[in-house]
């Protein structure tokens, strides 16, 4: 299908919380917004298991049913859902011009909801233990190691911060470093060598995680990379803090970057484009934000990216 010849009010790329909950805005103000899932249908609520910390559910409520409701809710107020892959984007024209495979979509506002995918290592076992002890986000699933000895990976800040966090429920807690040195920032560093809860293995690198059969982690094989020594160490959550990759590599050159590739935004969500204001663009949730990055805060962009959009279009007389 084409949108050629028709020009949208809005489009939102990215399915996750924050995409969604704009939808929900965009079509609650009659704007009748496509949204585009990409690769990562959902976002990182697709791959969670049980979300605690949303507010309004208080027995919790599984990460991809929490996504369904609010397609239908979107859905419902009359947006339009489409899978598609994003091939390239011009924020040149006037309207924005989006290339989706063979097809042009034109719109007059677009709001970026790509998201940020994980940092994983690459191991099956470890994907097939995704939301059954192995977890991108101690946030998000520190309450479920109560009482339990876990490792950490990574060695920036990153690592350093989902440790001492965890800590908090976790009785014992290993960070695997690959190598000697830690990019972490020297404070935090230090925090994290002083706390009696936390030890270290450095030249270590995780070859599988145990417990696949089971649908739960047992334990990790690990092995020295300077010895070639191989252990297994006992464990009931592995927490991946090697960081995130933000989905916005697209748009360099046309919206204003970090060195990360993280959408920079004024005021919250309004996009730029060597420091100016890029009028009818905005960015929401994880792609925009690199400290919180929680389903609540990606729903509260979402929702400003949507209100800033019917400011805007109503400014152009629509």
């Amino acid at each position: 299908m084409s949108d050629q010849n028709t020009v949208r009010d809005t489009v939102i790329l990215g399915s996750g919380c924050s995409g969604l909950t704009a939808a929900i805005y965009a079509a609650r103000s009659n704007l009748k917004p496509l949204v585009l899932e990409g690769h990562e249908p959902g976002g990182q609520l697709s791959i969670t298991t049980l979300v605690e910390n949303f507010p309004g559910w208080p027995d919790g409520v599984q990460g991809p049913e929490l996504i369904e409701n609010m397609k239908k809710q979107a859905a419902r107020f009359g947006a339009e859902i489409r899978m598609a892959h994003l091939t390239s984007v011009d924020l040149t024209k006037s309207p924005f011009e989006l290339t989706v495979g063979k097809d042009i979509i034109l719109t007059r506002s677009l709001i970026i909801a790509s998201g940020a995918s994980a940092r994983w290592l690459g191991l099956p076992s470890e994907q097939a233990l995704i939301g059954f002890g192995v977890s991108s986000c101690a946030t998000c699933d520190g309450f479920f190691a109560s009482g339990k000895e876990i490792a950490v990976i990574g060695g920036g800040d990153s690592a350093m911060e989902e440790a001492l966090f965890l800590t908090r429920f976790a009785t014992k807690v290993t960070i695997i470093n690959r190598s000697e040195n830690f990019r972490a920032s020297r404070i935090m560093l230090e925090r994290a060598i002083a706390h009696p809860q936390i030890e270290f293995l450095h030249n270590t690198l995780v070859e599988e995680a145990i417990g696949v059969e089971e649908k739960d982690l047992k334990g990790l094989k690990l092995q020295n990379r300077k010895t070639g020594e191989r252990w297994t160490l006992p464990v009931s959550f592995m927490f991946l803090g090697i960081g995130h990759i933000p989905n916005a590599s697209m748009f360099k050159g046309q919206i204003d970057l970090d060195g990360d590739g993280y959408i920079k935004t004024e005021h919250n969500v309004f996009c730029t484009n060597q420091g100016i204001q890029l009028h009818g663009v905005y960015a929401c949730g994880d792609v925009q934000d690199r400290r919180y990055r929680q389903a609540i805060t990606a729903a509260g962009t979402g929702c400003m990216a949507a209100l800033e959009v019917e400011k805007y279009l109503e400014e152009l007389g629509r």
